[in-house]
């Protein structure tokens, strides 16, 4: 299983002139050996591209994603790390999906393919990361 970022599934999607070559030849070799897995954040977050709940099911269903719940330790873990990172005067307020994201990757020991590199490493150090 790999977790799939929403910067990943966006490129694609929205055809990014920089990313989406990347992010698509990804995606092909992840899904060669992997099961490719959303969970309800990511499935939020990808929401936003779309106008129907149909539209996006369709899209989920086509790129053979599945979706995972997000297990309480990992929403735990998500909360905790997100302490430490206000804490540390982390200043952006909407970054908590992310740590949801990562916390669920290191619970279930999966890695996580993204082009968001830092806050995953910091926060989640023994989650594996696919990135450029």
């Amino acid at each position: 299983m790999i977790l799939i970022d929403t910067n990943v599934l966006l490129d694609v999607l929205e055809e990014d002139p920089r990313w989406a070559a990347w992010s698509q030849d990804r995606l092909d070799a992840a899904g060669a050996t992997d099961t490719l897995a959303i969970n309800p954040i990511i499935y939020s977050e990808l929401s936003m591209a779309f106008a129907r709940i149909e539209e996006l099911e369709a899209v989920i269903g086509d790129a053979g994603l599945t979706v995972e719940a997000i297990p309480r330790e990992a929403l735990f873990l998500a909360g905790k790390a997100f302490l430490r990172y206000r804490r540390s005067r982390g200043a952006k307020s909407s970054v908590l999906p992310d740590f949801y994201i990562g916390a669920h990757a290191a619970v279930m020991q999966w890695p996580i393919l993204t082009r968001d590199v830092s806050r995953y490493q910091t926060y989640y150090p023994t989650v594996s990361l696919v990135t450029p």
